[in-house]
């Protein structure tokens, strides 16, 4: 079998294509990756999460970040991920050190976690301490959810957003619920850059409302970065270099001055740190000017948040990058 240029080809490093080093800002969000543990194992992951993993977040880093949060008034978010964050040791700790210190809280939440034994009060728990939710429904329609997470996740998806909406998420200003659109993950060189935020978002608004009664506040629209299982499913289709070929192809330098990396420390659940969640998957630990990589225990030694002057880049970067952009919340740049 021939192999196509784009297979042959390197794709030009990451760098290459900033026209400056990529700076940190002042820290202002602190994204923490609870761990693995999730009842469900999407065939995009790039977390590579699921119900066999049993990485958790031990009593003593978690006391850590509580203290991490109460020492530094510069945070402004405490955005909870995982895994399923809900499952993982640490979740309420941390969601309430944060409530307690003013900040705003993110829930990424796959839905289904709702209606796991142990954990059907979350619903209830978020809407009391007015959490912001966000969770992944990848599609509107049915067999495309299913497709990526698995048989019955777009039942219980539904009947968990019409039970936020009871509890007055994505109605009540205090109570915001946003959804997040993945695309398929590609079988095929036809790759294709995320839709049109606004645009998307109002047909899952339509689409929802006619059919089920759903309200929600905003979509976000993430690119599938190629890293965890969305490499793998590329590797095996030989589609690895294609993929980043195109995103390398459509990347627009206008996003970069919004790339959620810039203003953000990504944890993990051993307490490294990382300048992104995808940095931190691929065990890219962020680093001072000095080589020194960084825990939350330096963090707290050091009296400061602000110890990490570059960013440190990969060729997925280009995911970030692409297009409108990608991030946490979303597309970065208007079309």
């Amino acid at each position: 079998m021939l192999q196509s240029s784009s297979e042959k080809l390197a794709v030009p490093t990451f760098r290459k294509k900033l026209s400056a080093p990529l700076t940190k800002n002042k820290i202002s969000v602190l994204q923490i990756n609870l761990g693995k543990r999730c009842n469900l194992a999407c065939t995009h992951c790039h977390v590579e999460a699921g119900p066999k993993r049993t990485e958790d977040l031990s009593p003593e880093i978690c006391q850590q970040l509580i203290e991490l949060i109460y020492k530094f008034p510069q945070i402004k978010i405490v955005d909870l991920t995982g895994g399923a964050p809900e499952m993982n040791y640490g979740f309420k700790p941390l969601v309430e050190a944060a409530k307690e210190t003013g900040k705003q809280v993110i829930v990424r939440s796959n839905l289904t976690i709702y209606f796991v034994e142990g954990f059907t009060d979350i619903p209830e728990y978020c809407a009391e301490h007015q959490l912001r939710i966000v969770a992944s429904l990848p599609c509107y329609l049915q067999d495309n959810v299913d497709k990526m997470r698995g048989k019955g996740v777009y039942d219980a998806s539904i009947q968990a957003l019409q039970w936020l909406n009871k509890l007055g998420y994505g109605k009540d200003p205090n109570l915001i619920l946003d959804l997040v659109y993945n695309p398929q993950v590609p079988s095929t060189e036809k790759f294709s850059l995320t839709p049109s935020q606004d645009k998307l978002e109002k047909d899952y608004k339509m689409f929802l409302r006619e059919h089920f009664d759903i309200c929600f506040n905003s979509l976000f629209t993430i690119t599938n970065l190629p890293i965890g299982r969305t490499k793998l499913h590329l590797e095996r289709q030989k589609l690895y270099n294609p993929y980043l070929h195109f995103l390398e192809s459509n990347f627009n330098p206008g996003t970069i001055a919004h790339l959620m990396c810039r203003d953000e420390l990504s944890i993990d659940y051993l307490g490294n740190v990382y300048d992104c969640d995808f940095n931190q998957m691929e065990n890219l630990r962020a680093k001072t000017p000095d080589g020194e990589t960084l825990t939350v225990a330096k963090l707290l030694a050091a009296g400061s948040l602000d110890l990490i002057e570059q960013v440190l880049t990969a060729n997925y970067c280009y995911g970030c990058t692409a297009g409108c952009g990608s991030s946490c919340g979303g597309a970065l740049v208007e079309k």
